[in-house]
């Protein structure tokens, strides 16, 4: 997400709206993500980062302020300076929370996050036995506002970002197909925004992944140039970023890449055998597991569970399916060729040993060799990752368009 260098005319001490052209929209956008990355930092180094004058630096930082959104954090000097003192910018993040919700296939998980993108609460809610749409969103809302009722803690909510997986439309807020939850044509966006009466944004959680490591990951710098963002559950797919924008395509159609082929005798829904979500889902996991006699039921959590405590049956699943996941990276990174490569997976996220393995698999699959260690990483979130994403459909649009969002003190 690179800074916008657009000269901005002089707007005056009462800094009126865009003359039309959206500069004064853009410059303040370059301002707060130059807080964002080098907060607390003076104003002649954002202009140096923005390509700004100092002047429309002060006027956008105004702007900014006025919504609560960054604010002056004096530094208190060792012996008095000669001069004008130092005054540094940073974020303000006392004044609002982005809520995010995640829709996975057994759960949802509820976060508020600060400007920073740092969880302050999270809480996961399993789904009843009913998951359509209507009972899973129906208690979304209602938990939702008990949520923010019970931790905003005077704090403005910015909106509510919501992220699941198959093929969402964002710029429509519909949930098209989900086939785990048998989703379709849902219009998230509107039901929870009727319910609320705040906004709501809509995605799929690859692309808000993918979003959430240009903004907060520690990558951001390549990952804002060109990235490839894999994510492995229950439900498999991908974002692909270049130039900063992530790409979705027709319809918002991008990303589905469940049936890469991975090798393997695995059958797959498609009538195939091998491909990437029926060898390395999670569900495929802990169904291997039931099949070699080490779980009663088909339960990811207990896989994860037997991992922690370093049965090493689990491990050697998770081995498994890491390298199923590196052959597909290796795929994707010879096609894309991205600056970095995110996995974002439970195993590295809990044994960070497993990505020596799933790098050695990307080596021996992609023409890169050897040459992928700095390229393939691990998420930036953790276990946190979901959560995250979700904040991040609403963080990001405070990024983009900071004049535009609810913001207000």
């Amino acid at each position: 997400m690179p800074s916008t260098l657009l000269p901005t005319p002089d707007d005056g001490p009462g800094r009126p709206l865009d003359a039309g052209d959206g500069r004064r929209g853009q410059n303040a956008a370059a301002v707060l993500r130059a807080v964002l990355d080098h907060g607390p930092v003076a104003r002649s180094t954002v202009g140096r980062l923005t390509g700004l004058s100092t002047a429309a630096v002060s006027r956008r930082i105004a702007d900014l302020s006025d919504l609560g959104l960054v604010r002056e954090r004096p530094v208190p000097a060792a012996r008095p300076a000669v001069g004008r003192p130092h005054v540094p910018v940073d974020l303000d993040v006392r004044h609002h929370v982005a809520v995010g919700a995640h829709i996975a296939v057994l759960h949802t998980t509820l976060v508020l996050m600060d400007l920073r993108g740092r969880v302050l609460v999270e809480e996961r809610v399993p789904h009843g036995s009913d998951r359509s749409a209507s009972a899973v969103l129906d208690d979304l809302a209602m938990r939702t506002a008990a949520f923010l009722d019970a931790h905003r803690a005077g704090r403005r909510p910015l909106g509510v970002g919501v992220a699941t997986g198959g093929w969402v439309d964002p710029a429509r807020g519909v949930v098209v197909r989900h086939r785990d939850l048998g989703w379709h044509d849902v219009p998230v966006g509107d039901l929870l925004a009727e319910r609320l009466g705040l906004p709501v944004a809509v995605d799929g959680h690859a692309r808000a992944l993918a979003r959430a490591e240009q903004l907060f990951g520690r990558v951001r710098e390549r990952a804002r140039s060109s990235l490839v963002h894999l994510f492995v559950g229950n439900v498999v797919d991908a974002a692909i970023a270049t130039g900063g924008a992530v790409h979705e395509g027709p319809d918002a159609a991008a990303g589905h890449v469940s049936h890469l082929p991975v090798g393997g005798d695995t059958p797959c829904v498609c009538g195939r055998r091998g491909c990437l979500a029926a060898t390395a889902a999670e569900r495929a996991v802990a169904g291997r597991a039931v099949a070699e006699g080490h779980l009663r039921a088909p339960l990811f959590a207990d896989v994860l569970a037997a991992v922690e405590a370093d049965e090493p049956w689990a491990m050697g699943l998770l081995r498994d399916r890491v390298r199923a996941i590196g052959r597909a990276a290796a795929l994707l990174l010879d096609v894309i060729n991205p600056d970095v490569l995110v996995v974002c997976e439970a195993g590295t996220s809990r044994r960070p040993e497993l990505l020596t393995d799933l790098r050695a698999e990307v080596a021996r699959h992609s023409h890169r060799g050897p040459d992928v260690a700095r390229t393939v990483v691990a998420g930036s979130f953790g276990v946190r990752a979901l959560g995250v994403a979700a904040g991040s459909v609403v963080l990001r649009e405070t990024y983009e368009r900071p004049l535009d969002s609810p913001a207000r003190i």
